[in-house]
């Protein structure tokens, strides 16, 4: 089938004309997910009715697309079914198995107890409106190996070339879930996200997306293939009555279980995490196996300038996404209410004004880059020192100081600006971002310049904050400390009890993400010559 014209007349009627997805469906449907990935837009509104959706001209000229989280997910999936008159069921019934306070982070995982299809006739807008109420990022925490009574809307596939493409998703059992719109030829996954405010981030996978119990269902998934049957064919092509038919795990070619339990004989789920990843002879870990598994050549190799260059670019994109949630937040007037007496249950799952505004889930997954590409850099050292890593693709004969050259030149161009509460700008440089990470506030109701870490006083001289405002800054000091999010911990402390030692109020210190020191300290570093460790 081939894109809309620009002329297609608009409608919001949702018409199904199609029994199934065909290949050339699912082609274009990475296609569309990846020119929504490469295009410069920051909301999910913006990029649908950007130039890069070809579908834009057939839509209603009032209609706004906000979503969050999965919400983005299905939207993204649900359009395109829309727009090529092809059929879309999804899970509208979602139950814990075993004990849960929220099924989002349900200790035991989900099953799928419902399912509701798009009909033809209706409106998209109401149809999507539903949807919204519908699902959440609770729909992808499912075992991999369950799909009775309902399947999930998606399925836990295979690491592999092809398999592993524009369209597939991330999910992440802290309760995220993110879109993958290009593979670079290294094996470099690039994502993009939506976020409680509706912006969009890019950014690239790594170990922000955390591994643990198969249960959970986290990792690579992809949209179960769908079959409308039972339906009447109208005299005008129209698809009518019927219901949609999820595809079962033994059905789907590369359907796969082996980045929960490894490439060797499965382990008992209790043992999830003593199943190994083999490639070409040899156990690497998990994340290099994926890597590796979806290069080019198959085989698993780092470039150490490349990807010195792709992580502080990720990172200073990453904060600039943070500098328009916090703005966000600042527009909403939070900063003008007073705080809460408490925190909410657990901090990073909530709902409320909490979850649309406050940042720390998003601050810990920054932490976790910052701290990846700092091990990533000693890790690269360190295979240089020792000489004739076959995975380390480097053919100068200064590595250290070139990594020294790009990470100076690509952190200089790097600014990240904010507004103060007296409405002045104010910007710092990329290493003042990361000196002052653990110090920017993930709490909404304070002011934006706590909100970014101040210290100084003729910087902080703007924040209007009162004392309780600032005592709860210095409480919350532990918690920013933490990248780990523990969503199943108690957390609504006062100020005071937050001072006191116990679960759930965070780290004393934080991890060490100072890249440049680390690279001054080794800087006449040379194989067989390890100076500075």
């Amino acid at each position: 089938m081939a894109l809309l014209p620009a002329a297609a007349k608009a409608t919001e009627v949702y018409t199904v004309r199609y029994d199934h997805w065909s290949a050339g469906d699912e082609e274009a449907y990475g296609a569309f997910v990846q020119a929504i990935g490469d295009a410069n837009c920051g909301t999910v509104d913006r990029c649908l009715h950007s130039a890069a959706n070809p579908y834009r001209f057939s839509d209603p000229p009032d209609i706004v697309f906000d979503a969050d989280c999965a919400d983005f997910i299905y939207l993204l999936r649900a359009y395109f079914a829309w727009k090529r008159n092809l059929p879309f069921s999804y899970s509208d019934g979602v139950a814990p198995r075993g004990r849960s306070g929220d099924i989002r982070y349900s200790p035991g995982g989900n099953r799928i107890t419902g399912r509701r299809d798009l009909a033809s006739g209706a409106s998209f807008t109401v149809l999507f409106e539903r949807m919204r109420q519908d699902v959440s990022s609770a729909d992808f925490r499912v075992h991999p190996d369950l799909d009775t009574p309902e399947p999930p809307d998606t399925y836990p596939v295979a690491i592999r070339p092809g398999s592993i493409r524009p369209g597939t998703l991330i999910y992440d059992p802290n309760g995220h879930v993110a879109v993958v719109f290009r593979v670079d030829p290294d094996g470099r996954i690039h994502f993009l996200d939506s976020h409680t405010d509706f912006s969009l981030a890019r950014s690239i996978y790594d170990r922000r997306f955390i591994r643990t119990e198969p249960g959970a269902g986290a990792g690579f998934r992809n949209w179960r293939p769908q079959t409308l049957v039972g339906a009447t064919r109208q005299a005008d092509g129209t698809l009518t009555g019927g219901h949609v038919v999820l595809a079962r795990n033994a059905d789907i070619p590369d359907y796969s279980t082996e980045q929960y339990f490894g490439t060797g004989a499965r382990p008992a789920d209790a043992d999830w995490a003593n199943g190994a990843f083999v490639l070409n002879g040899e156990t690497i870990d998990y994340y290099d196996y994926v890597r590796a598994r979806l290069s080019t050549g198959g085989n698993l190799l780092f470039d150490p300038l490349k990807d010195v260059h792709e992580m502080v670019s990720a990172n200073c994109s990453d904060l600039q996404y943070r500098a328009q949630a916090v703005d966000i937040a600042i527009a909403a007037g939070m900063a003008r209410r007073p705080e809460p007496p408490r925190l909410p249950m657990n901090i990073y799952g909530t709902d409320g004004d909490w979850e649309m505004f406050s940042t720390p889930s998003r601050d810990a997954r920054l932490k976790t880059a910052f701290k990846e590409l700092r091990d990533s850099v000693e890790r690269y050292v360190t295979m240089y020192v020792r000489g004739g890593d076959p995975h380390l693709s480097y053919l100068g004969d200064d590595m250290v100081g070139d990594m020294l050259a790009i990470y100076r030149r690509d952190t200089a161009a790097c600014t990240i600006s904010y507004t103060r509460s007296d409405g002045s700008k104010f910007s710092m440089s990329y290493e003042e971002a990361r000196h002052r990470l653990f110090a920017m506030s993930f709490d909404p109701y304070q002011c934006p310049e706590r909100r970014w870490g101040a210290t100084d006083p003729t910087e902080l001289s703007t924040c209007r904050d009162d004392a309780d405002k600032r005592d709860w800054y210095l409480a919350e000091r532990k918690l920013r400390n933490q990248i780990d999010r523990t969503y199943e911990a108690r957390m609504d402390f006062s100020a005071a009890e937050l001072a006191s030692p116990g679960a759930g109020k965070g780290v004393e210190e934080p991890p060490d993400i100072d890249v440049l020191g680390y690279l001054m300290r080794v800087r006449d570093a040379r194989p067989g010559k390890s100076a500075g460790f």
